[in-house]
């Protein structure tokens, strides 16, 4: 008798699936969960903090880059536009990257892989600067003559005394993954969607980065050279982590498979996994024939 192997149904798709969103979930989770812990073990360092404020401020002014009030005065126009800004810093960040992350597990699977990796590099990178390198955020330090806009108007994502804030690190300001995650985000999409139909407005997703900058400035939660380096970083990760060959998931505007058997070994490992997700007829057929 020939040996031959079944091939799997859309149960077992359907099985292999959850099974991966699964881990996935509980990497995030963790890794999450390390980053947090880590970024509190400098809380204490209240002294070293404003020490290194100083330097980034002194070095900003050698380096003649904007002074960060030019930004805040701006927003500060209007009530509106200044709570609109914290709203912005404190309700955007998390769940734009978190999304950002489902719609690529889901549509992008091969890019979704990249870019969890690249995501992870950069976060462990700043979480050892962090720790390296306490530095109290603009809206601390005298020199700046700043406003803390989320005390002054709300929301706010930090208790008024740092060393009460059990839940935040606020001495973790360099470098600024507000806009490292909202610059990845932006050059994900652009990756992940070029050649679909809309690609040439795809450019517009580094508005997300651009206004990010503009509002940690602005609200006085981060210096310039907090964006640069975290830029710099990301640049780093970026070269580390080999971007994907082709995606091996759905076309994003059309929901049917592209580039099918192009993608690297972590891009077919994806494809197959999310097999089980709710598809088309014919693609959910494709899968029940094994392809």
């Amino acid at each position: 008798m020939t040996a031959h192997t079944t091939p799997a149904g859309p149960a077992a798709g359907r099985r292999a699936a959850r099974r991966r969103l699964i881990r996935e979930l509980l990497l995030v989770a963790g890794f999450f969960t390390v980053y947090k812990a880590g970024r509190l073990l400098s809380t204490d360092r209240t002294g070293e903090a404003f020490r290194n404020a100083d330097r980034i401020w002194d070095a900003e002014r050698f380096l003649h880059l904007p002074g960060e009030g030019a930004v805040q005065r701006l927003l500060l126009h209007g009530d509106a536009l200044v709570t609109t800004a914290n709203t912005y810093y404190a309700a955007v960040h998390f769940p734009a990257t978190v999304l950002f992350l489902v719609w690529l597990y889901i549509r992008r699977p091969a890019h979704y892989l990249w870019t969890r990796r690249v995501l992870a590099v950069l976060t462990g990178a700043a979480l050892v600067l962090h720790l390296a390198y306490p530095l109290a955020p603009p809206r601390m330090l005298p020199a700046a003559r700043l406003i803390d806009t989320g005390q002054v108007y709300g929301p706010t994502v930090y208790r008024a005394a740092p060393d009460a804030d059990t839940l935040a690190n606020q001495f973790a300001a360099m470098p600024s993954l507000h806009f490292g995650w909202a610059l990845m985000l932006a050059i994900g999409v652009i990756v992940a969607t070029r050649g679909g139909k809309g690609s040439a407005w795809r450019l517009l997703w580094l508005l997300h980065p651009l206004v990010t900058l503009l509002v940690i400035v602005g609200t006085a939660n981060h210096y310039w050279l907090d964006a640069i380096v975290a830029a710099a970083l990301l640049g780093i990760a970026l070269l580390v982590v080999p971007r994907p060959r082709a995606d091996t998931g759905t076309d994003a505007d059309t929901g049917t498979d592209t580039d099918a058997g192009q993608g690297d070994g972590d891009g077919a490992e994806a494809e197959r996994a999310v097999r089980g997700l709710p598809r088309q007829k014919s693609t959910a057929g494709a899968v029940g024939a094994g392809k």
